[in-house]
Parts: structure tokens; C-alpha cells; sequence
């Protein structure tokens, strides 16, 4: 599909042909195009940019994954399909490992994110086939399945995109969970250690940018900056920032009474 570069809405289009050709080649579930488009909806609201309080938390996610003894990067058919050299350039950065993780997980789906993301640079894809052969407790769906030299043995997930069932369980295990989502009031976002409220596509090279600056840093200031944030309080700044916005609006007079029309 042919989009003019002078379209309005030119980047949110792109991003969504990226995803269709994701579905049409095997990486995305139908159900991730719903998902995208209520995440979408947030991103409207937020402005459609990386606001203060995600670089609060970008930062933090940072030096939690050069921290990290083991750091494990779960990838979905959307994550994949929109940003996957981004992955790949993260884990060579943090030293993370990559695994497919679904929910409406079929081997043909897990070999063809893998094999996308071999494509993109990936030295090493698991939680494919039967290298998916350990569980998390307490999760019934298709991502209990994960990977024993992956998600199981990780001291840090980073979970890109809403996933509240699996963020809970990760939590009850002891893992460190970092979550990329747009909505701040999901189960995802508020259960998560770090939670980086924002599109992934800015995400991530942000992500990339902030663990690069921050690898010449020594252990002991990272660890301050993690222990120093608090996700209740930066979700807390999200949530204020976009009655802000709001507010801002109205007093604009951008939004239109239709009560009156």
C-alpha cells in the first residue's frame, strides 16, 4: 500500500501495514490487530510521543537489564513484526537472551518469529517447539510454556506489550518483570516492576540509546537508579499528565459539544 508522504497519519499507517504483513506472514495473531488498535487509542491520548515519566522509566529499565544476572527478552508476533532489529540490537547491548512467548502460540507461529528474527540479526531464538518444555506456575494459558534456559531461569523479563495473567505469575516467581505498555491502568502495567508507559516502536531505540549511554556506569549507581523508582509513583505522573492534556484541550476548545450539534 502506497502512503503519501504527506499524510497525516502517515506513521500510524505504517506501523499498522507493518503489522497486517506481520499477520499475513504467520508472526501475528488476528487478535494482536484488535490489541494494536486499543493500544493505539492510548497512544492518541498520551499525543502519540515518549513523555517524561517513560524516560523516568526507560532509565531505570536500563540499568535493570546491565544489572541483571540473566535478562531475558520475550517477544511476541507484534513486538516482532514491528520491531524486530530493535530486539536483537537490545539483547547484543544487555546481554539478554530472546524467546518467543504467545498466547495464541502454534509452532508454525513460533518458527516464523523465530525465523524473522534470525532474519534481523538473532544469533540464538528459544521458548520454540520443544525447547518449550518448562512451565510457570499458576498460568494456564499457552504462556506457561517457556523455555528452561530462557524465561524460567531469568532474573529479568522484559515483557513488550499487555500481558497481566503472565506479568502476575512472573512476579509470584521472583522474576523482575519490566513491561512496555500504553495503557497505564492495565494488570500489566501496574503489577510490573518498571513499566514503560509508551509505544513500542519509540521504545525500544530509546531503550537501546539508554543502555548504551549507561554501560560505562558502574554497578552500584545502576542499582540506585532501580531501587530508586517506584512504578506506583510514575504511574501516578502518567495518569496526571494525561488529565492534563485533557484538560488542556477542553480549555483550547478542541473538543467539540456534539450535545449542541
Amino acid at each position: 500500500m502506497h502512503i503519501p508522504p504527506t499524510h497525516p497519519r502517515r506513521e500510524s499507517l505504517l506501523i499498522r501495514e507493518k503489522l497486517i504483513d506481520g499477520y499475513k506472514n504467520g508472526l501475528v495473531a488476528l487478535a494482536g490487530l484488535i490489541a494494536h488498535g486499543r493500544g493505539e487509542a492510548f497512544d492518541y491520548i498520551l499525543g502519540e510521543k515518549t513523555i517524561e515519566p517513560a524516560h523516568e522509566a526507560l532509565k531505570a529499565a536500563a540499568a535493570a537489564l546491565l544489572t541483571a544476572k540473566y535478562p531475558v527478552i520475550s517477544v511476541n508476533g507484534n513486538v516482532a513484526a514491528l520491531v524486530p532489529r530493535e530486539i536483537v540490537e537490545l539483547a547484543k547491548t544487555v546481554n539478554a537472551k530472546i524467546e518467543v512467548n504467545l498466547f495464541y502460540r502454534t509452532r508454525e507461529r513460533e518458527e516464523a518469529i523465530a525465523k524473522w528474527l534470525y532474519k534481523h540479526g538473532a544469533s540464538e531464538v528459544l521458548g520454540v517447539g520443544e525447547d518449550a518444555s518448562a512451565t510457570i506456575p499458576e498460568l494456564f494459558s499457552e504462556r506457561r510454556r517457556v523455555s528452561p534456559r530462557g524465561i524460567l531461569k531469568a532474573d529479568v523479563v522484559l515483557v513488550p506489550l499487555e500481558d497481566g495473567d503472565r506479568t502476575e505469575a512472573l512476579r509470584k516467581i521472583g522474576k523482575f518483570v519490566i513491561a512496555i505498555d500504553l495503557n497505564p491502568f492495565s494488570r500489566t502495567s501496574r503489577t510490573a516492576n518498571i513499566t514503560i508507559v509508551d509505544n513500542v516502536v519509540r521504545t525500544m531505540p530509546l531503550l537501546i540509546k539508554y543502555s548504551k549511554s549507561m554501560q560505562s556506569m558502574d554497578k552500584e549507581s545502576l542499582r540506585k537508579i532501580v531501587n530508586s523508582f517506584n512504578n506506583n509513583e510514575n504511574l501516578s505522573e502518567v495518569v496526571r499528565y494525561i488529565l492534563d492534556r485533557l484538560r488542556r484541550i477542553v480549555d483550547q476548545g478542541l473538543v467539540i459539544n456534539i450535545t449542541k450539534t
